[in-house]
């Protein structure tokens, strides 16, 4: 790609854009929501053409594109779709591809859902195989398993790659080099996704310094000009003009777009104890959901679901919340909870409404008599300034939902899900289509949420960042619970799967499983045993943190409200670090018995 520009009505997407892809390249593309990825990939696919600029194929090269919303106009099933343009004697390459990725060649187009599209879509890519694939969050709408699978054909293939993706584990097992677009620009580095972030942080450090001396020159010359300006106006003319470019030349610099500005808070505390089973049970036909399942979820845990597409990880959860009936066995929910739903299939979101009536039209949030203010958990904002701390735009605020990208949508169901109280979140793949710095944010929300949570997700990267437990539903009725995130549910299980993923970690020592461990402790109560400390002394500077402010003796006058919240806070990690601490006492004493 040389001298690529493109505009879209505004600024500038890209300008004078060259780029080059080599052979073999195993390439990740990053950028924060609507920096312009998804576009420059259709440009490299020649489905958006640019303003200006050459792309250069060279002859006997192919360049194949994963639509993300393919048309299929014209093909009676997902089979025949993906099979078109395949030589005969190669359709078993898409019933390979199908088994992988579980999709059902057989199923009719028109019955088939988006998530079934876009799996076709990516076997039939997979199954032409071109000498460039161009991925574009192809991990969506994959159960953890199908991923593993392509992260094994990716893996192995020959070909070069561009892919745009959120799951982090997925791009670090993958990528040997990076291209970062950042306003506009496309900066390339000979480094995979592991490095991306230090990357992009020495980066921005250096541009804050140049900033800071540009300022700096700007102040000094400004007043030269003011003291000197009348005593030596012909002769300075020059040093005026310069003066004058160096406004000109910050006035021009791109401000780099912030973080999201979103904040969680609990409200009401739930009961200590959350979610009660004993002996759940549920079958549709055939199959079976669930058996003998038992589960205790207190307050402040955070418990995740992993398992494969259709093992039926929603009507587990739907059975806990007490939304579905089981066959057999008992649901006790705890007393006082308010919960609030993140919802995969987005369906909270109405396509045809704008981002301002999705807010202002929703129940939870209108203001009575303020058509133009939303409530905020208590507190009535302007429905633009709301929309800003999800960085969104004047204009966007009056676009419709169906213009958004994907990684908008979410922040928008982000939005309305965090205007309201809660003490339950319910996650149901929270993480699909974000980007990496959103996920960050949403990762530090979650441990600072003094509620509790359940995630359904298949990022194995936020799944280790966040949960406390992992149920995993391995089909048959096969629902085991296991402490910690994927890795340790990996740790723990130490079969194929287990030494599938530790080959594509090799720093990380495995954890050889013993029968009857030597402590006296279980293996979870071992686990729990060895990060107690951690999360003793997180409460412990917490304590000290509140204490510093408390000890303010103006702030009950002051900011009384502030006062009240420090109080109750403070309050509550004591009762989190007194139990911590007789947690920590009672498997200590159960291991040197042991």
């Amino acid at each position: 790609m040389s001298g690529i520009s493109l505009t879209f009505g505004g600024d500038p997407v890209f300008s004078d854009l060259d780029l080059v892809v080599q052979p073999g390249d195993r390439v990740a593309l990053v950028g924060r929501n609507g920096s312009g990825k998804s576009t420059l990939m259709k440009v490299m696919a020649g489905l958006v053409e640019a303003d200006r600029g050459e792309i250069v194929v060279p002859p006997g090269k192919s360049v194949g594109y994963m639509e993300q919303d393919p048309g299929m106009q014209g093909f009676a099933t997902l089979g025949d779709y993906a099979a078109s343009g395949l030589e005969p004697g190669e359709l078993y390459k898409v019933e390979r591809a199908g088994e992988g990725l579980k999709f059902d060649p057989s199923r009719a187009v028109e019955t088939a859902s988006g998530g079934e599209r876009r799996r076709a879509a990516l076997a039939k890519l997979m199954a032409e195989a071109p000498d460039l694939m161009l991925l574009d969050e192809p991990t969506n709408h994959l159960d953890i398993e199908a991923i593993a699978w392509l992260e094994r054909e990716l893996g192995a293939t020959r070909a070069a790659y561009v892919l745009i993706s959120h799951d982090r584990a997925f791009l670090r097992a993958l990528t040997r080099a990076t291209l970062w677009i950042d306003r506009g620009a496309v900066r390339r580095q000979e480094q995979g996704f592991e490095g991306f972030e230090a990357w992009r942080d020495k980066v921005w450090d250096e541009e804050d310094q140049q900033r800071h001396k540009l300022n700096r020159k700007i102040k000094a010359e400004a007043r030269w000009a003011v003291e000197g300006i009348s005593a030596r106006r012909k002769r300075n003319q020059g040093r005026v003009r310069a003066l004058q470019a160096l406004r000109a030349e910050r006035a021009a610099q791109i401000k780099r777009q912030g973080s999201a500005a979103m904040s969680l808070e609990a409200g009401p505390k739930s009961g200590r104890k959350v979610i009660e089973a004993h002996g759940l049970a549920k079958g549709f036909g055939d199959k079976q959901i669930v058996r003998g399942f038992d589960l205790l979820v207190q307050r402040g845990d955070r418990v995740a679901f992993v398992g494969p597409n259709g093992v039926g990880k929603t009507t587990l959860l739907k059975m806990l919340l007490g939304q579905e009936a089981a066959d057999q066995g008992s649901v006790t929910l705890g007393t006082n909870l308010e919960i609030a739903v993140f919802d995969q299939a987005r369906a909270q979101l109405d396509p045809e409404m704008t981002l301002w009536d999705s807010l202002t039209g929703d129940p939870e949030m209108r203001v009575s008599g303020k058509a133009d203010q939303v409530m905020v958990r208590g507190q009535p904002k302007h429905v633009v300034g709301y929309l800003k701390e999800f960085l969104f735009d004047d204009a966007q605020a009056r676009a419709a939902v169906k213009s958004l990208s994907g990684g908008e949508k979410a922040r928008l169901l982000l939005a309305k899900l965090m205007a309201k109280s809660s003490n339950l979140l319910v996650l149901d793949e929270p993480t699909n289509d974000l980007d990496v710095e959103t996920l960050d944010l949403l990762q530090e929300l979650l441990d600072d949420y003094d509620g509790t949570v359940l995630l359904v997700s298949h990022d194995r990267d936020f799944l280790d960042r966040v949960a406390t437990t992992t149920i995993a539903m391995e089909g048959n009725g096969r629902a085991t619970v296991y402490a910690g995130g994927w890795s340790d549910y990996i740790a723990q299980r130490g079969d194929e799967i287990g030494k599938t993923e530790e080959k594509s970690k090799p720093s990380k020592p495995k954890v050889k499983q013993e029968s009857k461990p030597k402590s006296g402790l279980s293996f979870s109560e071992k686990h729990r045993l060895e990060k107690l400390p951690t999360e003793i002394a997180r409460l412990e500077a917490e304590i000290a943190k509140l204490e510093e402010l408390m000890s303010d003796p103006e702030l009950f006058t002051r900011e009384p409200v502030k006062f009240q919240k420090a109080t109750e806070a403070l309050v509550e990690r004591q009762e989190k670090l007194s139990a911590a601490e007789e947690e920590w006492l009672l498997l200590e004493e159960k291991a040197e018995g042991g």
